[in-house]
């Protein structure tokens, strides 16, 4: 009777909590279709308007594509460089690699205030040296995000490099292949799923990240996370919403694929 009555607690607790996190998000979806111009609950005419002004609004469309530039940079460049940095370590096998993985690790024990700080005046002076480098640059962002992401990167490789067998590396070595051959014709392959995973880490913490980019940015840069938080902050614009549904939507449509997938690979590994 207790485990019952305690199973059923948790499964309370556990609904109770999901409803929690689920409201806002099902909020938001009527809110992106009131037809007034303001953030409101829509009062029996419902309105596309807002999605319209999202799509043909250039300040909009150009914060996407910054967003995306910068993000997919961030992507290719944190994933570079946690694959290079891992695999390092994982060849090092010494106490410097301990203090060389805290070093690393850092920027995610401090917090984002502070790094933000760092970071603005390292791009103000970056910007006199190198123009066009520095400060409200889009260069200048991919570095500071770069910085940002690389731990949560080396993290999941360091996770992913430990499920490998060491013993894989040492026959490639005895058959005489080279450092180099062992990495890039061993290692790299059976780390597949982990480079996919910082990658897509990587572009997510990037595509997401506000705090730092506000104190880096003024008027040339404006990242899609940057004018969301404008327009809730200065004018409470209603294309917030709409933005903010179709990003759901994106993410439960990539979602629903992973599963279509995994269920896909479950099936064929049944037959």
């Amino acid at each position: 009777m207790n485990t019952h009555r305690t199973a059923l607690s948790t499964r309370l607790i556990a609904v109770v909590a999901m409803a929690f996190m689920l409201f806002p998000l099902l909020t938001v979806i009527p809110v992106s279709f009131t037809a007034k111009r303001y953030l409101s609950m829509p009062e029996g005419n419902w309105s596309l308007r807002h999605y319209e002004a999202l799509l043909s609004n250039p300040d909009w469309l150009s914060s996407i594509g910054q967003s995306l530039a910068i993000a997919s940079a961030t992507s290719l460049i944190a994933t570079l460089l946690a694959v290079s940095f891992s695999l390092g370590i994982w060849y090092l096998r010494s106490r410097l690699a301990t203090l060389l993985i805290g070093l690393v690790l850092l920027p995610m024990a401090i917090p984002p205030v502070i790094s933000a700080l760092v970071l603005y005046f390292m791009e103000t002076n970056l910007g006199r040296i190198a123009p066009g480098w520095g400060y409200d640059t889009l260069p200048g962002v991919v570095i500071a995000h770069v910085v940002m992401v690389v731990p949560y990167g080396v993290v999941t490789m360091l996770v992913a490099l430990s499920q490998v067998d060491r013993r894989i590396e040492l026959a490639s070595r005895n058959l005489g292949a080279s450092l180099m051959q062992t990495a890039f014709l061993v290692m790299l392959p059976n780390l597949k799923l982990g480079i996919f995973s910082t990658a897509l880490l990587s572009f997510a913490l990037s595509w997401e990240e506000v705090a730092v980019t506000l104190f880096i940015t003024s008027v040339d840069v404006n990242t899609l996370p940057r004018r969301i938080w404008s327009g809730l902050r200065d004018n409470v614009d209603p294309s917030v919403a709409a933005i903010s549904v179709l990003l759901i939507g994106l993410t439960l449509l990539v979602l629903m694929g992973r599963l279509a997938l995994q269920y896909a690979a479950q099936r064929r590994a049944r037959s």
